[in-house]
């Protein structure tokens, strides 16, 4: 794939089958670099913890978006999952997956051990008891690695089109190469990548169950006419037959649950047959009274 985008490349054209509709391509991108998600230092929350607790809280309401360093996983887990998901990509897919088993399996357990550290701190912010997504509300991983190759004309088309993640949590490793934009107050606004950070995004599910007083952000990812960009992304999900509601605590007479109870089965087969659309995705497990909530 690689190859033939770069062919691509020197040619100066893009295939039509990857141009997007004129009222959904980036167009010409401008985007701010000294405007970008928050960055959240974990290694505070040993000193601080209630002040950690708070920005992620903050990061999550108002953004649905954020960084994280002084993680706990080590440069060389991150190092090496990033190399061997790279040569994934270049090499023959017979030989592939004995390769990177041993090192996806190291990463795959330290992504998810800081996924549950950061739930655990939106629980605690939030005032829920303790551990609620330690169970099945958690129980389903989905490891994802991404390739996007240069593109001649970046204008014209996306490594992802907009959308909101329909699980709990993602945990990404986005690299060192620019792509990935978070869509706030009508404006996209780039996420920058920092050495040997996470970005850490809330998705509907967390929305759901935080009765939406945390914000699941949509995004996109764009693509460069210089350099590739390989990203490895962690997506903490609920098990298909989990109920899926507000939680009880989070809710009262003056501050009514938004959304009815459904299996998270249910919301995934809608959230597809609605291509990710976050309004279409969200409006049937709205309860009525709140149909005019986003």
């Amino acid at each position: 794939m690689e190859k033939l985008v770069s062919n691509w490349c020197k040619d100066q054209s893009l295939p039509e089958s990857y141009i997007f509709p004129p009222e959904t391509r980036p167009g010409k991108l401008s985007i701010p670099s000294d405007d970008t998600i928050p960055v959240v230092d974990l290694g505070e929350a040993s000193i601080n913890r209630s002040n950690t607790i708070q920005k992620v809280l903050k990061a999550s309401q108002e953004f649905g978006f954020f960084q994280v360093v002084n993680h706990g996983v080590s440069e060389n887990v991150l190092n090496d999952t990033m190399n061997v998901v790279k040569e994934f990509f270049d090499m023959p897919k017979a030989n592939s997956i004995q390769v990177i088993r041993e090192v996806i399996g190291t990463f795959l357990f330290e992504a998810k051990n800081l996924g549950l550290r950061i739930l655990e701190l939106h629980s605690e912010g939030l005032g829920l008891e303790s551990g609620p997504f330690e169970e099945d509300l958690s129980e389903a991983l989905l490891l994802v690695a991404n390739h996007y190759p240069p593109c001649p004309d970046p204008s014209l088309t996306l490594g992802l089109p907009k959308h909101c993640d329909p699980n709990l949590i993602t945990i990404l490793l986005q690299g060192d190469a620019y792509g990935l934009q978070v869509f706030k107050d009508g404006e996209w606004i780039g996420v920058q990548p920092l050495p040997n950070a996470f970005v850490v995004n809330i998705g509907h599910q967390l929305r759901i169950v935080s009765n939406n007083k945390l914000k699941s952000a949509e995004h996109r990812v764009v693509t460069n006419s210089e350099v590739a960009r390989t990203t490895v992304g962690l997506f903490i999900s609920s098990s298909d037959d989990s109920i899926i509601e507000p939680a009880k605590s989070l809710t009262n007479a003056g501050d009514p649950p938004l959304y009815r109870a459904f299996q998270y089965k249910e919301f995934l087969s809608n959230y597809f047959s609605t291509m990710g659309d976050t309004e279409l995705a969200l409006q049937p497990f709205k309860l009525q009274f709140n149909q005019s909530v986003i």
